[in-house]
């Protein structure tokens, strides 16, 4: 086996801003792979950032991401807002 084994997580926001984000799906290997492959089915960006995820993976299934993840996630949704009004984005920056 060469490699890390691959990880995902997806996050699920209300838009209004009234609650945080909360973890919708996670997974390692195959169920990762399925995680990323639906998100591009359906048109969803698919960002990368190893550091996060990781951090993420700590999160329960549907529970809200904790404070410390909030400037990460932030940074992370502006660089989604940006792509979705059709601006080239810069890298977003992760811990």
């Amino acid at each position: 086996m060469s490699g890390a084994r691959r990880t995902a997580v997806a996050l699920g926001y209300d838009r209004t801003g009234e609650s945080a984000p909360t973890v919708v799906a996670k997974g390692y290997g195959l169920v990762a792979e399925q995680i990323v492959a639906r998100a591009k089915a359906a048109g969803l960006h698919v960002h990368e950032s190893p550091e996060l995820v990781s951090l993420l993976m700590n999160v329960g299934l549907d529970r809200e991401i904790p404070p410390a993840l909030y400037q990460a996630v932030a940074e992370l949704l502006a660089w989604l807002y940006q792509l979705e009004a059709g601006h080239e984005a810069p890298e977003a920056t992760m811990p």
